[in-house]
């Protein structure tokens, strides 16, 4: 499988005026081709500062990101480096442009210069991917913040794009609305192949992911799979981040005691552990 994005050596500073900031220091990645990854951290792990790189919003201060082999620091492939790698922001508010939904989802692909007959084809596609294909007339500010979200995923999956990455997109949605934005990310994934970067420090959107990345302090520290990452629990406790309640309660089990392991994440496979234990016991 190829990589659709490559980090390579990276280091991002802000500058506030004498003063310096390094985010990221020799910062290395690559992405594959359509798979679910999540780069999970706390607040200032540098994850978000990654997530703007990644699609030319932020530039280097050195090194090289790459999409397809393309730098994100050519101005003349700029455009076409926004329209393979989408960006979807924390707050659906700050994408949403338009007073009609359909409208709103039709601004990219009229920005890129498609026809009219195009276009109508490009919205109508979004809409139903996402599952907000009824809500085409609406205004956006009539809807519930998970439905704002699609809506703002729908604008970038109208100008076709390979990845999208999504930084924080869940943060200010209830459970509803994260549960809705979550299923829309998996369906894309799953269903139309397209690479998702998921930006978080929910653990639980982390467990159906094809990899999981930890960051802190603007370093990977964990780098595997969801199982593999949430039974690395000392880790995580360490950086600052949460596990999933189900690690967390055959963690706590296995504290007091109990013959089990902590590498599974699913109800229904913890559940089993915990049944196949206390049967054992019994035994």
């Amino acid at each position: 499988m190829d990589n659709i994005i490559e980090v390579k050596n990276v280091t991002f500073e802000y500058e506030d005026g004498s003063q310096k900031d390094i985010v990221l220091n020799n910062f290395s990645l690559d992405i594959k081709r359509g798979d679910f990854t999540v780069v999970l951290g706390h607040n200032g792990s540098g994850k978000s500062t990654l997530a703007k790189l990644l699609n030319g919003l932020y530039k280097p201060t050195s090194g090289q990101v790459l999409v397809d082999g393309i730098s994100t620091t050519d101005e003349v492939t700029e455009i076409e480096i926004k329209r393979r790698v989408g960006l979807v922001f924390q707050n659906p508010d700050n994408q949403l442009v338009a007073s009609i939904v359909e409208e709103d989802v039709a601004f990219g692909p009229e920005n890129l210069g498609h026809s009219s007959d195009l276009i109508r084809q490009e919205v109508d596609e979004a809409l139903k991917a996402v599952d907000m294909y009824e809500f085409r007339n609406s205004t956006p500010h009539r809807l519930s913040g998970g439905q704002k979200q699609r809506v703002a995923i729908a604008g970038i999956i109208a100008m076709k794009p390979d990845c999208i990455v999504l930084d924080e997109p869940t943060a200010m949605l209830d459970p509803k609305g994260r549960a809705e934005i979550i299923s829309t990310i998996k369906k894309l994934n799953r269903e139309y192949g397209i690479t998702i970067v998921l930006i978080t420090h929910f653990m639980e959107e982390a467990v159906d992911a094809d990899r999981v990345i930890v960051m802190d302090n603007g370093n990977i520290v964990a780098d595997s799979t969801p199982k593999n990452i949430f039974n690395n629990i000392d880790l995580l406790k360490q950086v600052g981040l949460d596990v999933p309640q189900t690690t967390e309660l055959l963690f706590r089990l296995k504290q007091g005691g109990m013959n089990i392991t902590t590498d599974v994440i699913s109800i229904e496979e913890s559940a089993k552990k915990i049944y196949n234990a206390i049967h054992l016991e019994e035994i």
